[in-house]
């Protein structure tokens, strides 16, 4: 078995969902040690969290340019760095990274300006690191067998996707002041967009991830139906395809009595598949003419693709850390393979890029123009 690589963390700070999500997902399979960290916006905080974690004294930083300064230095310097941080800091502590050769990995979104977003790709091209976006809906085992099948042409052409990530996590007016809430409506915190850019982007990147193509064109509709708000808390967008394939996507903070809220459903000429996310372990397959079956995760005929992110036996429940450690241990893989001088196996190579980080951005962007100009269909890029 390879040796461990280093790994570190931006963000995540104490009572972090997602940092909690990172940490496990990481070192679920061995693949990484949790050498360092930056974990809270406060010094002190961030140096006793890491602390209590279980990171060394002179490992556990008190800001990512302290952890940037000395890790460059060391010996056993981390091999991957996640940047778990408010969007508006991901450029800078990306760029940053990559600059002195460090391998990436962002949440999502890749950034907050689409020509930040551009200079990232084009940095870690030029670099030549590791790059990815944690887009880590995409790790789910079903969702790799429906990727997988549509690869093998078991659905035909595929004639329409319809994403969604429709919750009632912004519904409440109450929560105008509610910092949690506040900033995602806020422009110079959130972008030029909010629940589109902070949730639909998650579903978009599935339609992507799935069918395998990018959204060429599109046409959106916005709307801020809570008072106060200047950016969007609901959007509906139609989009077609490079490959040909019509899209719907619908994101919205003011479902109330959906929980998390996102889904996808796949139609091709063969068949149709449909998932969710609150009950990821089944997969509702109907093939063309014949009665819809139910693929359970775990059970045997799945595609190697969904066996290899399925980690224990069908009928028990597997969750998002584990979708988020399929990211990790594809990351693992690779950056091992780079380190050994060999290639790595294509079937470790499923992690989101940078480049559909960009992708993802694009069209919000585009969206955002389409919307402020009567949903008038634009060209993507």
């Amino acid at each position: 078995m390879s040796e461990r690589l280093n790994w570190g963390l931006i963000g995540g700070g104490e009572g972090s969902q997602i940092g909690f999500a990172h940490r496990i997902g990481a070192e679920l399979d061995g693949k990484f040690k949790f050498a360092a960290g930056a974990l809270d916006v406060d010094p002190q905080r961030s140096r006793e969290y890491g602390k209590r974690l279980g990171l060394a004294e002179d490992r556990a930083y008190g800001n990512w340019k302290e952890m940037l300064d000395a890790e460059s230095s060391r010996d056993d310097r981390i091999d991957l760095v996640t940047v778990a941080t408010p969007n508006e800091t991901h450029f800078e502590i990306s760029k940053a990274f990559l600059d002195q050769g460090f391998h990436v990995f962002c949440e999502k979104p890749l950034t907050t300006r689409l020509e930040d977003a551009k200079t990232l790709v084009q940095t870690a091209e030029e670099k030549q690191r590791v790059n990815a976006v944690n887009f880590g809906y995409s790790g789910y085992p079903l969702v790799r067998q429906m990727r997988a099948a549509v690869q093998r042409g078991e659905l035909g052409k595929v004639r329409v996707v319809f994403a969604e990530f429709a919750g009632g996590f912004f519904a409440d007016a109450a929560d105008a002041d509610n910092p949690r809430v506040r900033w995602r409506f806020d422009p110079e915190q959130a972008g030029v967009s909010a629940v589109t850019a902070d949730a639909g982007i998650h579903a978009l990147h599935m339609a992507c991830f799935v069918t395998g193509q990018k959204v060429q064109s599109l046409s959106a509709d916005f709307s801020s139906s809570v008072q106060g708000r200047l950016l969007e808390d609901d959007s509906m967008v139609s989009f077609r395809m490079d490959g040909g394939t019509v899209g719907r996507l619908w994101t919205s903070g003011l479902a109330i009595g959906r929980a998390h809220g996102l889904r996808i459903q796949v139609f091709g000429e063969k068949g149709g598949f449909r998932w969710e996310q609150e009950q990821p372990n089944q997969l509702h397959w109907t093939p063309l003419g014949e009665p819809t079956r139910i693929l359970e995760r775990g059970a045997e005929g799945l595609h190697p693709e969904a066996d290899r992110a399925s980690r224990i036996t069908v009928g028990h429940a597997e969750g998002m850390p584990l979708a988020f450690a399929n990211l990790y241990r594809d990351l693992g893989d690779h950056i091992q393979a780079l380190k050994a001088g060999r290639e790595s196996d294509p079937i470790t190579r499923a992690y989101p890029g940078f480049e559909e980080g960009l992708h993802t951005l694009d069209f919000v962007h585009a969206a955002v123009r389409s919307a402020k100009e009567g949903s008038r269909w634009v060209e993507i890029g």
